[in-house]
């Protein structure tokens, strides 16, 4: 098949790349070519920025793909630009949502295609919202065939997922384990999660390009492996050998406590316990198994990160953060012990 991704080179798409050059598909990788030079020769690329919507115009014009999927929009104007773009030009388009856009507060932790979609916590779930109504509008008024896809927590071998973390990435958070200190969990550590490898992301996502069933349809893809925050964080201590040492912080404690973004990436997301129902999935992709356990795929991050310099990143606010934080929930334990009753 043919195909074109805008993007391509991301934490989810370069796993989709790969396996699209693999598998001898003719792919095109529209992007600013910054770190096409890791990926497997096989593909062609369309060196442009697709926000310059002109220069892409004059690019692409005469071809035609079986399948164009956008892994970076984020907001309805440019998915509106891509519909300039590609109506007519692609018989599927894919665009990647996310699964942060379920309805917050949760009424069901289990979690399926067909839960409502709203969280007033977080702009970029909303944002996401507002780009798949602007999609399916397209797709009942002008037959623009679209499929949506949301991803829920996935991970790449260069960077370990986290639910607490600066904006520099996980790295800070490695090396505090490292370094013996205490790291900062979220609520007790017993909340439920899903973790998905981007190689098993891959496999269900080539399984719903070219598939007539997918048109008009919303679908999630994630592993159906359910973890405590606990049970994620000792396997990164596991990993590293190092002990355990979590420091247990309320979320709306930390979404009040930082300039991070945390009422959104946990109030409106990972603080919450969900369970994904993957049935729908699995009834368009029959094939589809997810088979990279988490510890195991943490396992190879932890190696990847430690070998690979570029890939630590320290972030030294981030990590005074971190202990005023949890000095500062010390003395007011101290305090309240102190005053008695």
């Amino acid at each position: 098949m043919k195909i074109l991704l805008i993007g391509g080179t991301g934490t989810i798409s370069t796993a989709i790349s790969e396996k699209l050059i693999e598998e001898k598909h003719e792919l095109y990788l529209l992007n600013r070519g910054n770190n096409n030079i890791n990926l497997p020769k096989g593909f062609h690329s369309i060196c442009a920025d697709i926000n310059d919507e002109a220069a892409v115009a004059q690019k692409i014009s005469g071809m035609k793909f079986d399948c164009v999927a956008d892994f970076i929009a984020f907001v309805p104007s440019q998915l509106e630009r891509d519909y300039r773009l590609f109506n007519g030009k692609t018989n599927q388009f894919i665009f990647i949502s996310s699964a942060s856009a379920y309805q917050k507060p949760l009424s069901n932790f289990i979690i399926n295609e067909g839960t409502p979609l709203a969280n007033p916590y977080w702009e970029y779930s909303r944002n996401k919202i507002a780009c798949e109504e602007y999609l399916m509008k397209m797709y009942r008024e002008q037959g623009f065939p679209v499929t949506i896809v949301r991803p829920s927590h996935t991970y790449c071998e260069k960077s370990v997922p986290l639910g607490v973390h600066g904006k520099k990435g996980s790295y800070q958070i490695i090396k505090r384990m490292l370094d013996g200190k205490p790291v900062i969990i979220h609520g007790d550590g017993t909340s439920l999660w899903t973790m998905t490898h981007s190689r098993d992301f891959a496999k269900a996502f080539i399984g719903l390009i070219g598939n007539i069933h997918a048109i008009g349809e919303s679908v999630q893809i994630t592993s159906d492996e359910t973890l405590s925050w606990n049970q994620i964080y000792k396997s990164i201590a596991n990993a590293l050998a190092v002990d355990f040492k979590p420091y247990y912080v309320p979320s709306d404690f930390l979404a009040k406590a930082g300039d991070f973004d945390f009422e959104g990436s946990l109030i409106g997301d990972k603080a919450n316990s969900v369970v994904f129902d993957n049935s729908k999935l699995k009834r368009l992709v029959p094939e589809f198994q997810a088979t990279i356990r988490f510890d195991t795929g943490v396992k190879e991050c932890i190696n990847y990160i430690l070998s690979h310099k570029e890939c630590q990143q320290e972030d030294v606010d981030f990590d005074k953060w971190c202990d005023k934080v949890i000095n500062s929930l010390e003395t007011a334990l101290s305090l309240v012990k102190e005053s008695g009753y």
